[in-house]
């Protein structure tokens, strides 16, 4: 079984910890402050209006209408601003049940200019936006930084906002090594989360969090959304746009998701990409590095030779210096994984390779394969693997019928033979929720968000984990989607080009789209 979180879209050097143990906020009782008094400038931009729009349904007001009590963060240096915001567990029931919404914020750091406030989302789904801000908001340094507020929040189900852990350490270990194909991962972890969180997983779903980020633009004092979402916070953004078209402003969407095909189509894109990928990591090792690649020097058996040697771990693990076995799960998922990254990764997978390969030394395949599942140093694990599956599990449509199924199968074994073979299911859904016990009864389709302002895509003609496609099809599919193009590979655009972050800063600060059809190279 393979899940491959897609990775922060910031520098490594910007990178929040990996897995950060965040200790809830108790934040007292105050009476709450918006800032204001700020002045416009910047294109045709004015400064927040400091109230919610006039259209929020009179139940929702209250909630568009609290204030945010900003306190510095713990362990931090005063820079980074953290609070919760209060939303409906149930938007059916808005008098009911409330969740606390866990937030964090860097003020712009050009008051007299502040636009207003800009929304981040890291993806996932399961990746927490707070974290993304407290640790890693300096690789938005510049024009962003400048005349935004960068704020990030947790969506529910992740983080610090009502967190869904639903296996226990030992079992989750368990979970991702095994190569038993008797296993059955998904229906594991849904019994799991039914037996600890029957009352959150209906409401984890991304239309309700698209709610919270409305109640969010409220309660910032802003008319208008802007937004800078990454990889499944392309899908959040989306979606926002389609329930809450009169409250866009800016929106960009890096590393697209589309959620108008059905499961098993994305899968065998997906499958596709991230096969094409790992076959460019292991050519490129063989021709850059020759006789010194441990796949050999030839660049078309090196990808089968790692292939082979990934699988062989299924009946031959090896044992780490800790007393830990590398199965053929961990170490595909090491190697799947790393490559979000692109190019960059190799240096680093190739050092993990090379002592494997070469003399059964699996340390650290091991440690690529913790950094991707979440497993901190002591063997516990975050919740982003759980907030995942339970994410994308009530987003998704009903799983294919069994004999379309097969016939999905048996095409990934043309499309992705070498990185599908160990797990094919877990390849071709993932997360596989065929026993998660609430789905939306909604059947794929296209978002076309009519009436929203004009949105801004981004895609990667080489993105492993969003293939490109997924970008066209989204900007093709919304009303008013411009798709801008990255040509290079990892997943995720911003952080890899320069000319992507100008554009970026180019529509968020000054509303400059791009022409449609602009390109953009790697650095």
């Amino acid at each position: 079984m393979i899940s491959r979180l897609p990775r922060s879209p910031l520098p490594p050097a910007l990178r929040p910890p990996r897995f950060p143990r965040l200790s809830r906020r108790a934040l007292p009782a105050l009476a709450l402050v918006l800032l204001s008094g700020c002045t416009g400038g910047g294109g045709d931009r004015t400064p927040p209006d400091g109230r919610a729009a006039a259209d929020v349904a009179p139940a929702l007001r209250a909630f568009h209408d609290q204030r945010i009590d900003w306190q510095p963060c713990p362990d931090q240096d005063g820079t980074v601003q953290c609070a919760d915001l209060k939303v409906p567990l149930d938007y059916a029931d808005p008098g009911g049940p409330t969740v606390d919404v866990a937030l964090a914020r860097v003020p712009a750091a050009d008051r007299r200019r502040r636009l207003g406030a800009l929304v981040l989302n890291p993806g996932g789904p399961g990746n927490s936006g707070t974290a993304m801000v407290r640790w890693g908001w300096q690789g938005f340094q510049g024009p962003l930084h400048d005349r935004y507020d960068l704020v990030g929040f947790d969506p529910r189900g992740s983080g610090d906002t009502t967190p869904v852990h639903c296996l226990d350490d030992r079992t989750r270990d368990e979970w991702n090594t095994t190569d038993d194909p008797g296993y059955d991962h998904g229906k594991v972890l849904a019994q799991a989360c039914q037996a600890r969180h029957a009352d959150l997983l209906p409401h984890l779903g991304t239309r309700d969090t698209a709610r919270d980020l409305d109640v969010l633009r409220g309660a910032l004092g802003e008319s208008k959304l802007d937004f800078l979402g990454f990889s499944y916070g392309t899908h959040l953004g989306a979606r926002y746009a389609e329930e809450f078209p009169g409250h866009t402003g800016r929106l960009v969407l890096d590393g697209a998701v589309d959620h108008g095909a059905d499961p098993g189509r994305l899968g065998l894109e997906q499958a596709a990409a991230a096969e094409a990928g790992f076959r460019a990591f292991a050519a490129g090792c063989a021709t850059e590095e020759r006789e010194a690649c441990p796949l050999g020097a030839d660049p078309a058996t090196a990808p089968q030779r790692l292939a082979r040697f990934l699988d062989g771990l299924r009946d031959h693990p090896l044992r780490t210096g800790d007393g830990r076995s590398l199965t053929a799960a961990l170490g595909w998922n090491a190697i799947l994984n790393a490559l979000s990254d692109g190019r960059r990764s190799w240096p680093r997978l190739r050092e993990a390779i090379e002592p494997a390969v070469t003399g059964g030394g699996a340390d650290g395949l091991l440690a690529l394969a913790d950094e991707a599942d979440g497993r901190t140093e002591d063997g516990g694990y975050r919740t982003a693997a759980d907030a995942f599956a339970a994410i994308s599990c009530v987003d998704g449509p009903p799983a294919p019928p069994e004999p379309e199924l097969r016939a999905d199968l048996a095409e990934l074994a043309t499309r992705a033979p070498l990185t599908s073979g160990h797990a094919p299911v877990g390849t071709l859904l993932d997360p596989d929720c065929r026993s998660w016990p609430f789905r939306s009864p909604e059947p794929a389709r296209v978002i076309r968000a009519p009436g929203s302002a004009p949105i801004l895509v981004i895609g990667s003609t080489e993105d492993p984990d969003t293939p490109y496609v997924w970008a066209q099809r989204l900007a093709a599919g919304l009303e008013h989607g411009v798709l801008l193009t990255r040509e290079g590979g990892g997943h995720t655009a911003y952080d890899k080009s320069g000319c992507v972050r100008d554009a970026v800063a180019g529509f968020l600060v000054d509303g400059r789209m791009p022409a449609a059809g602009t390109s953009c190279p790697s650095d």
